[in-house]
């Protein structure tokens, strides 16, 4: 499985401004984590929920893309949803994503995200969508 170069330097990206560190990706399972600094957290000192939610896309884009980029299509997030259980406000955030469905233009995964103990604090449910490639 191949990915087509990105258009952007990852660094430059939402993933590169909050620190994300993507640890293993495929099409089956994806897992990352981010460190809690002040970049991620809302005013209170927790972890503001848009950062777990970008990171759940972020994985669940980057799984569907790794499977479907040799047949010319992207992977783009259509919906997330994320419920929030427990704050973080130290140390890193870990997440892992599976895929759930693997459609034809639709993919779900859900993520779990735990804090450094291993005790769950947030699930994410995500559908990407599957598109043909611009230009391609």
């Amino acid at each position: 499985m191949s990915n087509p170069p990105p258009l952007l330097d990852p660094a430059h990206t939402l993933d590169g401004t909050l620190g994300f560190e993507v640890v293993e990706a495929g099409p089956e399972l994806a897992r990352g984590r981010f460190a809690v600094t002040e970049r991620t957290m809302q005013p209170y000192g927790l972890v503001h929920g848009g950062a777990y939610a970008a990171l759940a896309e972020s994985l669940a884009s980057m799984g569907t893309a790794l499977a479907v980029a040799d047949d010319g299509m992207i992977a783009v997030g259509l919906s997330n949803h994320t419920s929030f259980l427990r704050p973080v406000t130290t140390g890193s955030v870990h997440a892992e994503a599976r895929r759930r469905h693997r459609g034809r233009t639709t993919w779900l995964w859900e993520a779990d995200f735990s804090d450094d103990e291993g005790r769950l604090c947030a699930l994410a449910r995500v559908t990407i969508a599957v598109r043909p490639r611009p230009g391609g």
